[in-house]
């Protein structure tokens, strides 16, 4: 018998330790929590004995009853607000207090060590088991739909969330023909994807573009600047900052400015934005840009509430760099939802891997796409959106090899998990 433990980051990662050393066969006897991640003990060849029925002993049982009791207990004084100071006066004797007091808050800390070790332990489990349920609903999938299991790695080849993936595979699961359900899989997709119907420069308006710092916000409103500009003159728009924490920032759209030969203003976000756009409020169409603040800095809810002021009606477009990882894109578009979102701009196209995580975010949320940007050149990198052509630029980058067992076990166990939740 070979008995070994191993140490990770997280559950998934340590399962895949022991199915790499120890095989398939290994048994797990015990898990906890660690400095830094989690510990597995796994056992090769362990000694599956028939367990022979046993008379109840009585001693045993009224032991496990005492245990319960206590556990119980525990959880209640944890639980349980704490008692007046006037109620415990009356309880305590006045000559012994400080003897009186330690007992009980020695047993308070006993019983909430007790019951975050049990917490833990208990997280621990669940987190084993959805992983060992998503290699079971894995290998179910590839033993009896092959077709669904091969539509499940060329969707995760160009990074589309699993959640995504379940309901375009659902509007498949009757077609037999693999190419055919491929061509449907990718039109399904194309249907989903949201565009705006009107370009947002042909409409006209207060348009101010919102989003992290480092996501492009300054060019593309550069690039929309000239793009206004070159179609239809320079007398009916005006350009306005609320970016006063960045370097240059002034200045760079100050210098725009001039080379269009168009007004900029400078607007203070703690002042009503209709009073702060009065002098270009007859402009056509008046473009923002915004400071990429931090969500915890008290300026970004201030800035957001500026640009949610009814009696301007900004269109307020997000500006996401396609290059952002999913949790990262899930951040931001909950961060600047407050201020109402009119839609989104696709950024850095250019340089991204996979457009399977931003897809995936403007398609959960039904946020439509309104221009798509892929370079530095102004205007000429700034894009109309086509969604069967974002589909197909998808394709051209998904990676050539297929994802590996455990990547899609893994995918399985985040949707028994997700749905568990939701069920819950």
């Amino acid at each position: 018998m070979q008995v070994k433990r191993f140490f990770a980051a997280d559950m998934r990662i340590a399962m895949k330790m022991i199915r790499d050393e120890l095989g398939a066969d290994a048994v797990i006897t015990g898990n906890r929590r660690v400095a830094g991640g989690v510990e597995l003990t796994a056992v090769l060849d362990y000694p599956m004995e028939p367990v022979a029925a046993k008379q109840p002993n009585a001693a045993l049982e009224a032991e496990l009853r005492k245990t319960q009791a206590r556990i119980a207990s525990a959880h209640a004084e944890v639980s349980a607000p704490p008692r007046s100071a006037a109620g415990q006066d009356r309880q305590l004797s006045p000559e012994k207090p400080a003897v009186a007091a330690a007992p009980v808050q020695n047993s308070s800390f006993d019983s909430s060590r007790a019951v975050e070790a049990m917490q833990s332990e208990l997280q621990g489990l669940r987190e084993l088991i959805e992983v060992q349920l998503g290699s079971i609903a894995w290998g179910h999938e590839q033993s009896r739909r092959p077709q669904q299991a091969g539509l499940w790695r060329r969707l995760q080849r160009i990074g589309l969330p699993a959640e995504l993936s379940r309901a375009l595979l659902e509007k498949v699961s009757t077609v037999s023909e693999p190419r055919q359900a491929w061509r449907m899989v990718l039109a399904y997709l194309a249907q989903s994807i949201k565009v705006t119907k009107v370009e947002p420069l042909d409409e006209g308006g207060v348009i101010a573009l919102v989003g992290p710092a480092g996501a492009g916000k300054t060019t593309t409103l550069a690039k929309l600047a000239a793009r206004y500009v070159l179609k239809h003159g320079p007398q009916s728009i005006a350009l306005a900052s609320m970016d006063n924490y960045r370097i240059g920032a002034q200045e760079q759209l100050k210098t725009l400015g001039r080379i269009l030969d168009v007004p900029v203003l400078q607007i203070d976000p703690t002042q009503p934005l209709s009073q702060s756009l009065e002098s270009v409020a007859r402009k056509r169409l008046i473009l923002i840009d915004t400071a990429g603040l931090p969500a915890n800095d008290p300026m970004m809810r201030v800035q957001l509430q500026a640009l949610a002021e009814r009696g301007i009606r900004a269109k307020n477009y997000l500006v996401l760099p396609a290059t952002s990882q999913s949790q990262v894109l899930k951040a931001t578009w909950h961060h600047y939802r407050p201020c109402g979102l009119a839609g989104c701009i696709l950024t850095k196209l250019d340089e991204a891997g996979s457009l399977g995580d931003v897809l995936g975010l403007t398609i959960s949320q039904h946020l439509p796409i309104a221009y798509l940007a892929d370079g530095p050149r102004i205007p000429d990198d700034l894009h109309l959106p086509r969604s069967h052509q974002l589909v197909s630029r998808a394709v051209s980058l998904q990676t050539e090899e297929n994802p590996s067992e455990e990547t899609m076990a893994d995918m399985f166990a985040g949707l028994y998990n997700g749905s568990s939740r939701k069920a819950g």
